[in-house]
């Protein structure tokens, strides 16, 4: 068996090394249009900031590693042009020497992965992309020596703008600030990480601001000169350094040149053992459009462990095993300088576009024990189907611990455990690591709490409306927490004297609210027990208080 793979990197290089341990006598050809495979795509950021100081650490495997432990061909610096499904052959071309072969295969594997998006501006031919070590050796040299000026032969760059505020943007932010540039992000957007809800990306764009990144949300670059963008308020910024971070699209131009079917986003069709339209050529990566966890539906989820876990089937596919192919729910993180923040599942923008019910539950737990030293803060946010009582996503923004937290949830939305379930799960405790009521366990009561209707929540985004609608709200924090910042309109009312002032509140609905929403549900326990209409205002002030500017962010 003779089994063509187009393209060495992450699920292309999964499949012919899981080929290869299931089938000793199979001969394994892998083109590879770059001059590196099987390197470290994520960790380029790290390297064009000094944070990964040996290039060579980027390079996980060689060809002539490759061909040692795994009797792989793999040939870098060639493109596969062309593919002939009813022959069985691709057209090769040497980029080296331009010399143009023909290859026969039995079994053929698309892994082209995808390209960065570059749009069409003046002076767009200066911009750099991020993609492979080729684009970081480019992004180094020019970091390092920009051109000739009148004050001296090669000065190092001052100055860079990067277009998009993604993870790729935002790593890139962050590192470049590490190198001592002057950095900013130009994103049309109005807020930075489109993944989460505003209210849980506002704390990212304070960080960045914090440490000296230049935010210009809800601007775009319109064109690139020689030193700086012009943006599309008129405004300019220096930049000596451009770099496009605007998203990906999937590589499927060989595909489709093929008569090979592509999807409704524009991704190779595959089905659920990745095979494509064509007999004996299957699609894996970024390339291709996967099934989506949430809603069933399919779509595009660029991220290295989905790539890596298709490349594994279809070597599986291909050997005859059984496989078990699972929908993705597209877990993510990135950091942004003492913050990470990380997503999982659809956020709230998403399922209300959508048309889709469902229930926001927002937490500001602790990493840790708070009497443990060196506790660090969090906000984490569940999204559940009010009928069914499904994990539909969460996001976490904050210092250690939001990743643990984000791949619990992760591992239950992929063993169908409800978000009620999560107050189930008995998770490692020890005062320095955790809370003997875990931060996913809070959320998982918070869960069960609206489930079986003990509380009732209104959303950050809500409260306006249900003000002008004659709702009263009422502040259990202290007069001291009150004094230093309240919601316009509030009535203070410490939850301590609550009961005996509960017969000073008006008449009609009642929402209540502390500084994260605990306080607050103990308020609206004992005024619904007193007969009263009560909504606890979901994460209290601080999630109000993150999105407060955003009132219309999420209509």
């Amino acid at each position: 068996m003779k089994v063509v793979i187009v393209g060495g990197v992450a699920g292309g290089m999964s499949a012919a090394t899981r080929l290869r341990r299931l089938n000793e006598d199979a001969q394994i050809v892998v083109f590879e249009r770059g001059a590196h495979v099987s390197f470290a795509n994520c960790g380029l950021p790290y390297y064009a900031g000094g944070v990964i100081d040996d290039r060579d650490a980027l390079l996980l495997q060689t060809p002539a590693s490759l061909a040692a432990r795994f009797a792989l061909d793999v040939r870098v610096r060639t493109e596969v042009t062309s593919i002939d499904p009813a022959a069985r052959t691709v057209t090769v071309r040497d980029l080296t020497t331009g010399a143009e072969t023909v290859e026969t295969y039995d079994e053929l594997i698309l892994s082209p992965g995808a390209s960065p998006i570059v749009p069409d501006l003046p002076g767009v031919e200066r911009a750099l992309v991020l993609r492979d070590v080729e684009d970081v050796d480019r992004l180094v040299a020019a970091l390092d020596a920009q051109a000739a000026t009148k004050d001296a032969a090669h000065v190092p760059a001052r100055t860079a703008v990067i277009v998009g505020a993604g993870f790729i943007g935002i790593e890139l932010a962050e590192n470049l600030r590490r190198r001592g540039l002057d950095v900013t992000v130009v994103e049309l957007a109005d807020q930075v990480l489109g993944p989460l809800d505003p209210e849980m990306a506002a704390p990212v764009a304070d960080e960045l601001r914090a440490n000296g990144v230049r935010l210009e949300l809800g601007n775009e670059v319109t064109a690139i000169g020689a030193d700086d963008v012009t943006l599309g308020d008129g405004g300019t910024v220096p930049a000596d350094v451009v770099v496009m971070a605007i998203g990906v699209r999937p590589e499927a131009a060989l595909a489709v040149a093929a008569g090979i079917a592509t999807g409704t986003r524009g991704g190779i069709a595959v089905d659920e053992s990745m095979r494509t339209s064509a007999d004996h050529v299957y699609a894996v990566g970024d390339a291709v459009e996967k099934i989506d966890a949430v809603s069933g539906r399919s779509g595009l989820v660029p991220l290295a462990n989905p790539a890596n876990r298709q490349g594994r089937l279809v070597a599986d596919v291909i050997s005859g095993l059984s496989v078990r192919p699972r929908p993705v729910v597209g877990t993510a993180i990135v950091g942004a300088f003492s913050l990470m923040a990380a997503a999982v599942g659809w956020n709230e923008k998403r399922l209300r576009a959508d048309g889709r019910p469902y229930r926001a539950i927002h937490t500001h737990p602790q990493s840790h024990a708070g009497y443990y030293p060196g506790a660090q803060g969090m906000s984490l946010k569940l999204l559940v189907d009010p009928e069914t009582d499904a994990i539909l996503g969460a996001q976490g923004v904050g210092g250690e611990g939001v990743d643990k937290r984000i791949d619990v949830i992760a591992t239950a939305m992929v063993g169908g455990i409800t978000a009620s379930e999560l107050a189930d799960l008995e998770l490692a405790y020890a005062p320095q690591f955790g809370s003997a009521k875990d931060p996913v366990n809070m959320l998982g009561y918070v869960a069960d709490n609206l489930r079986v209707g003990t509380a009732a929540t209104i959303q950050w985004h809500e409260l306006s409306a249900a003000l002008d609608a004659g709702a009263t709200l009422v502040d259990v924090r202290t007069p001291a927490e009150f004094a230093a910042g309240s919601i316009p309109g509030a009535v203070n009312v410490e939850l301590d004297a609550l009961r005996s002032r509960a017969g000073e509140l008006p008449e009609g609905e009642l929402i209540v609210h502390c500084h994260v929403g605990q306080r607050g549900h103990t308020a609206a326990r004992i005024l619904r027990q007193l007969g009263r209409e009560v909504r606890n205002l979901d994460g209290g002030y601080r999630t109000w208080a993150a999105g407060a500017a955003r009132t219309d962010a999420l209509v």
